[in-house]
């Protein structure tokens, strides 16, 4: 009989690794702190180098972690407690309560469409609008609503409950209790990704001042056809499609004072942003300013080559020093030397997309080691590059280190097997 394992974390490498430890037979508790699995993945339009359909990967996925007999999915919950070690750990849960009965809702969205109160949507970075009970994204895994309780009439004001008048399944339960959930384990799978550093401590880049400056992740919801614009390419200012776009790399990465790290996919994602804002308006102007173009993997060098010889996508090596807006236009010109003259340049652009450095996120109720540049720790990278100092804990993702999909799948499978072997019990001589 194998020992269940646990996965923190519910993005595409906790999603990996829960398949495959599963698929052997063994016990998996996957724990994702919002109420849906998916990660950030769900909300990039495509994926590079391929340009694929993110959502055509990960969906299947998602709604295989769902129907898997030995998968016992625990959204809206989070590990507050770890004790024990390798082969037997004592992890406690706490689930948090949707006001939501998840046996009887059946994900029809009608208590959606009555609820009056709107707040900022944080699936789509707060450029739109969601309500007060809600889906996290219309593909989520479990479809279940969730009441946010800070904006919920009911809680802040004690009036309306409408939802619960027109639920069809009288699935809303005002009355529910956070839950904490005991679970045995014998290993742990930590796969809990990544935020993106918040580049107003970047100044001179003009994010959050100016509005037609946008990170890279609210220029992926854009495009996207279940975005707040539903995939048009729009400028805040004034709901016009921009005839240029400068892409900006190492904003709050590669920089000792703020963050000395390379967040190791942000130039293929922005050589992305720009085939992609080609397609959708073919005579945009896109410009990428870079440091080091990192063109590496399998495809990426080819990719790079195709963004100039199909798109004619420009790129400068230089760092912009500053930016400034145009008080009638609303447009945006970029001062930077170009590295190759020394020249002081200015350039004029409608759209300017930062691609912003990220900052891993770890549970904090484990005793991990930290490394000097703020990844978990491993035992040894080149030996055991899932192996966390504490045996029978595993890291997979960005946790470990900046890395780009195909990685992180790779080392959720390395963690599973890992993993697997405390949880069959297989004893090493």
């Amino acid at each position: 009989m194998s020992k269940p394992v646990l996965v923190i974390g519910g993005g595409i490498a906790g999603i990996q690794a829960s398949l495959d430890l599963a698929d052997q037979g063994v016990k998996v508790y996957l724990v994702e702190k919002l109420p849906s699995i998916g990660g950030k993945m769900a909300r990039l339009d495509k994926t590079f180098p391929t340009l694929d359909c993110a959502s055509c990967i990960l969906t299947p996925k998602m709604v295989s972690v769902a129907r898997h007999p030995n998968i016992e999915l625990l959204t809206y919950s989070e590990v507050v407690e770890v004790k024990g070690s390798a082969g037997d750990f004592h992890v406690k849960v706490l689930k948090k309560p949707r006001y939501v009965d998840e046996d009887k809702c059946i994900g029809c969205g009608e208590c959606i469409t009555k609820c009056p109160s709107k707040v900022p949507d944080e699936f789509n970075m707060g450029m739109s609008q969601r309500k007060a009970i809600y889906f996290l994204f219309p593909q989520a895994v479990p479809l279940k609503a969730t009441i946010d309780r800070e904006h919920c009439l009911y809680f802040t004001k004690n009036i309306c409950r409408v939802c619960e008048r027109f639920c069809p399944t009288k699935a809303i339960n005002f009355e529910q209790k956070p839950e904490t959930i005991e679970l045995k384990v014998a290993s742990i799978i930590i796969a809990t990704g990544y935020e993106l550093l918040d580049p107003r401590i970047a100044p001179t880049y003009g994010y959050g001042k100016y509005p037609n400056v946008y990170t890279s992740l609210e220029f992926e919801r854009l495009v996207s056809s279940t975005g707040p614009t539903g995939g048009e390419i729009m400028r805040r200012s004034d709901n016009k499609h921009p005839r240029s776009i400068a892409f900006i790399q190492c904003v709050c990465s590669r920089d000792v004072k703020i963050n000395p790290n390379c967040s190791a996919f942000c130039c293929m994602a922005s050589v992305k942003h720009a085939i992609l804002a080609k397609e959708h308006l073919p005579e945009v102007d896109c410009t990428i300013f870079y440091m080091d173009l990192r063109a590496f993997g399998k495809g990426y060098q080819e990719f790079y080559n195709r963004a100039m010889r199909e798109f004619g996508i420009k790129f400068i090596r230089a760092k912009p020093a500053k930016i400034e807006e145009d008080p009638e236009t609303k447009d945006l010109i970029i001062t930077y030397e170009d590295t190759f003259t020394g020249a002081k340049k200015t350039m004029r652009t409608e759209m300017v997309v930062l691609a912003v450095g990220v900052k891993p996120v770890y549970p904090e109720v484990i005793p991990l080691t930290i490394g000097e540049d703020g990844y978990v720790h491993l035992k040894n990278p080149h030996i055991e590059p899932v192996a966390t100092t504490m045996d029978g804990v595993y890291v997979v993702g960005v946790a470990a280190g900046a890395k780009d999909i195909p990685d992180s799948v790779i080392q959720a499978g390395s963690a599973a097997i890992k993993a697997s072997i405390l949880a069959g019990g297989v004893v090493h001589e």
